[in-house]
């Protein structure tokens, strides 16, 4: 894989893993959906189930803005297995215009997004290292 090859599979995926660091120190990793815009990846906190739109992971943020991404691939041919990981430093957009573009890129990735626009803040990683396998 070349740096072109992960850039289109990252941009190909319907989700990834978001990684931050707990007030322990501990890692705490969840599932998102998100979306490749040049160097940054943007993810809302949005309408699905949730108890909250307070989510752990925004207090990791803000806490602590280092971040990794991982975005992979399974398949029982090993030989298609594949992983792209990004770090970076993640900001937290309540609102304003990067906000409104954030989630203007999410929605034309996810219609579920046009449906119902995410009521929370907007999640945007700035890319400052990709790592690829194979």
């Amino acid at each position: 894989m070349d740096a072109q090859e992960a850039r289109d599979r990252v941009a190909r995926a319907p989700v990834g893993h978001l990684a931050t660091v707990t007030a322990e120190g501990r890692p705490h990793v969840v599932p998102f959906c998100f979306v490749l815009a040049g160097e940054w990846i943007y993810s809302a906190v949005d309408g699905k189930p949730k108890s909250t739109l307070a989510l752990k992971r925004l207090d990791n943020i803000r806490r602590s803005p280092a971040v990794t991404v991982l975005i992979d691939h399974y398949d029982e041919q090993w030989s298609d297995l594949w992983w792209v990981r990004l770090d970076g430093s993640a900001q937290i957009w309540e609102s304003g215009a990067r906000r409104h573009d954030a989630i203007e890129a999410l929605a034309f990735k996810y219609p579920q997004y046009r449906q119902s626009t995410p009521p929370g803040a907007v999640i945007a990683v700035e890319i400052t290292r990709w790592h690829w396998w194979p």
